[in-house]
């Protein structure tokens, strides 16, 4: 039984792709030196697969960014003002990503958005009207020759151009039909390359299949794959699909010339009841994704075997595959020296997974594989029991009524005490919650967890960093303060930390989007708060200022899908027991005179079913009512925010309306406000501070640029429903673009004022 993997980690085992990237943003490296960093990183990662004894390993997985960038380029579909900056090709498709601002121009940054039900953000496409689809395979062809200059047999991956024109932005009258022939010519003649260079598979990513289809959908999938596939070619083309099952298709799929199909049978539920119920061809290959891709507990064999059985007795010629690309787990579990055996024998990141793919292709080619080493193994690890479940956790659980769930009285007369209460002027400004974690802070909190100095000596360190932020932010002008979370080093794990039932590792990051990377922690068990988080940090910010401060809060979903979920209790009974817990903080931080509590839902989306008919039955009416479960105690003077970010929510707008907040701040300054014509029409009932500026680029916004901003947003906001804020926390930002951004931001705020 052969083995194939969507695709692998790239920022390496030690991230050092995100540290040679910055390094060459600032300055530091040479174009050429940084792509020789890449280039040494690709040879591992196709070692390690070799090594592994991966049957199918995926070449033109890595990215300096984004594949689905990568992809936009490889087509040509580059925005005329990031052609007109004139600069090299790299600093090109960087401009894209981050945006840019010199002596060649200044330009924003593409839209970023979550790349389906993951924390992964991708970066959208933007076609204009008179954008000229034009193949470029230079990257794809020649990491394919760098393989194969070593020795190793690769399939090149490419997002799928179904999937590529769902996920473009139009921004003309065109649309995807529009450029449905065009697209599919480019993919036709990439196919063409692809046989000259004698590439046995080609990998076509088509995750859009899995969410709902209607007709327009389907006649769009037929068109472009009919014309792909209008020339006989040598080079098989295989359909590969990920986050779910391709119900409203699989009949159309297992008849077009795919000569492999990839089907997900971890997310898919009817993956295997499609099999059944239609079949599959024999003169196809499966390529059965078994091994979970995006969770690091260990599979368990028995099952996975179980289902490899009954697909061969119907004769399919199966490959076992991952679920989709180990881009979302971390890369190794060598790098873990500090949590102990009994824990880590629980998990498999990317490379142990590599390791699992190849012990079950042998087990299931084994003639009796239930008296094999590797078996018993792993028969033995989940026939133990883990130490995880708490009785005081689920009896508090249990007691929850439905009362806890609203909050009273209702949020208009909130509003208005509210306003009485803090007096705060038209359109008031703030910021999401962070700060720049500049280099003294990250040293400092090296040193503390080395044992360098003590905790007081931190604890008076991240003081002195509080009071400075204060200072500035009152220098700025501000009118609602942040304490500037120093002592943070990441917004779920930091809370973790605090709760019962987490575990954290050393190095296990995750690419978010680009250089930036997070550290899930683990969920082990039961979930309930050991100490209060941040009542201390939050009273001793508001000590400093007459001006009002936030207290800043992790919400329930967003620490659950931030981090790496249980997989034996539901998703609802554990994000339940974490609102419980960030209800004792909320209260807590009231209690200490904190006014305003800020709880982030930054991920609210992600474990949204990508099917609308799963929406409310498997997510959203529990996810909800577990946000209002955190702050339903408080007193209706206390004001409670929430945020979120680069997801698409105009199509979930009255549920979080629902979540009972009294004002939300969220990303919609690379998105050009788009999401303000659904708060028009859903009659958003919620104070609203959409982003002015984006602070995931490291350009400067001029004045002007926001006060054009507001001026828009004033257009379908009222102004006393109005806030004015960044799109996002300022953590990855430097202190001198934080600086000039804030001020020409509070200088906005006034000019409209006025």
């Amino acid at each position: 039984m052969k083995t194939s993997v969507i695709g692998f980690p790239r920022v390496g085992t030690l991230r050092e792709l995100k540290f040679a990237s910055e390094k060459y943003f600032r300055h530091e490296i040479t174009a050429q030196e940084l792509t020789g960093i890449a280039a040494d990183l690709r040879h591992i990662h196709w070692m390690t697969q070799v090594a592994a004894g991966i049957g199918f390993i995926p070449c033109n997985d890595f990215s300096f960014y984004d594949i689905v960038l990568d992809t936009a380029v490889l087509l040509g579909i580059v925005p005329r003002r990031y052609r007109e900056l004139n600069v090299s090709k790299l600093d090109t498709y960087f401009a894209m990503a981050r945006g840019y601002q010199g002596e060649s121009g200044d330009v924003k940054a593409l839209a970023m958005k979550k790349w389906f039900n993951t924390n992964y953000h991708y970066i959208v496409p933007e076609i204009e009207d008179d954008t000229v689809i034009s193949l470029d395979c230079e990257k794809l062809t020649g990491e394919y020759e760098e393989a194969k200059a070593l020795g190793i047999k690769t399939k090149p991956v490419v997002i799928g151009p179904y999937t590529m024109l769902k996920l473009c932005r139009y921004v003309g009258s065109k649309n995807a039909e529009d450029f449905a022939d065009d697209v599919a010519e480019a993919y036709r003649q990439l196919i063409a390359e692809c046989d000259e260079e004698n590439v046995e598979w080609l990998q076509f990513d088509e995750p859009s299949l899995v969410r709902d289809m209607d007709d327009d959908d389907k006649a769009l999938f037929h068109r472009v794959y009919e014309r792909v596939f209008a020339d006989r070619a040598d080079c098989k083309i295989l359909l590969q699909t990920y986050f779910g099952d391709v119900r409203d298709v699989y009949e159309d799929i297992i008849n077009m010339p795919f000569a492999g199909i990839g089907l997900d049978f971890i997310e898919g539920k009817q993956t295997g009841q499609l099999i059944d119920r239609y079949g599959f061809p024999g003169d196809k290959v499966l390529f059965a994704g078994l091994v979970n891709g995006k969770n690091i507990w260990r599979n368990h064999y028995d099952k996975t075997l179980n289902v490899v059985g009954q697909l061969r007795d119907k004769k399919i010629d199966v490959v076992l595959s991952t679920s989709c690309s180990l881009l979302h787990v971390p890369y190794t579990l060598k790098q873990e020296t500090k949590l102990s055996q009994d824990y880590l024998r629980f998990f498999a990141f990317a490379e142990e997974k590599l390791i699992e793919l190849s012990e079950l292709a042998a087990l299931a080619e084994s003639y009796n594989y239930t008296e094999l080493e590797a078996y018993h193994k792993n028969q033995e690890l989940f026939a133990g029991t883990r130490d995880c479940n708490s009785d005081e956790v689920r009896q508090r659980l249990a007691a929850v009524t439905e009362a806890d769930y609203a909050r009273l009285p209702k949020r208009s007369e909130r509003q208005a005490l509210q306003k009485k209460e803090f007096g705060l002027p038209e359109l008031p400004t703030t910021t999401i919650g962070s700060f720049p974690q500049t280099k003294d802070v990250k040293s400092q909190r090296a040193q503390l967890r080395k044992g360098e100095i003590s905790e007081q000596e931190y604890v008076d360190f991240v003081k002195g960093k509080i009071k400075e932020c204060v200072k500035w932010q009152e220098d700025i002008g501000l009118d609602v303060l942040v304490h500037g979370e120093y002592e943070r080093n990441d917004m779920v794990e930091y809370f973790g930390e605090a709760l019962g039932g987490f575990l954290f590792t050393e190095k296990a990051w995750v690419q978010s989007y680009g250089t930036r990377c997070v550290k899930p922690p683990v969920i082990w068990g039961d979930v309930y708060r050991k100490k209060p988080i941040t009542v201390d940090w939050s009273v001793y910010a508001q000590s400093l200022t007459d001006k009002i401060m936030k207290g800043m809060l992790t919400g329930p979903v967003t620490i659950l899908n931030w981090s790496f979920p249980r997989e034996d209790i539901s998703i609802k009974e554990s994000i339940s027991q974490i609102a419980l817990a960030i209800r004792d903080e909320v209260l807590d931080l009231e209690a200490h005179g904190i006014k305003m509590i800020q709880i982030d839902e930054a991920a609210l989306r992600e474990k949204l079913p990508l099917r609308k008919s799963d929406w409310y039955t498997e997510y959203l009416d529990f996810a909800i009512p577990a946000f209002r479960l955190t702050h339903s105690g408080v007193k209706a003077e206390t004001q409670i925010h929430t945020h979120m970010c680069y997801s698409e929510f105009t199509d979930i707008i009255p549920a979080i309306d629902d979540m009972d907040a009294d004002v939300i701040t969220f990303e919609a300054s690379r998105s050009d406000l788009q999401i303000l014509d659904s708060l028009r029409e859903n009659n958003f009932e919620t104070e609203v501070g959409p982003g002015v500026y984006d602070i995931h680029s490291p350009r400067v916004p001029s004045v002007a640029e926001i006060v054009k901003a507001v001026n828009v947003m004033l257009t379908k906001i009222g102004r006393d429903k109005l806030w004015i804020n960044p799109d996002c926390g300022l953590k990855t930002r430097g202190v001198p673009e934080t600086d000039a951004s804030l001020r020409n931001m509070v200088e906005a705020a006034r000019q409209v004022r006025k």
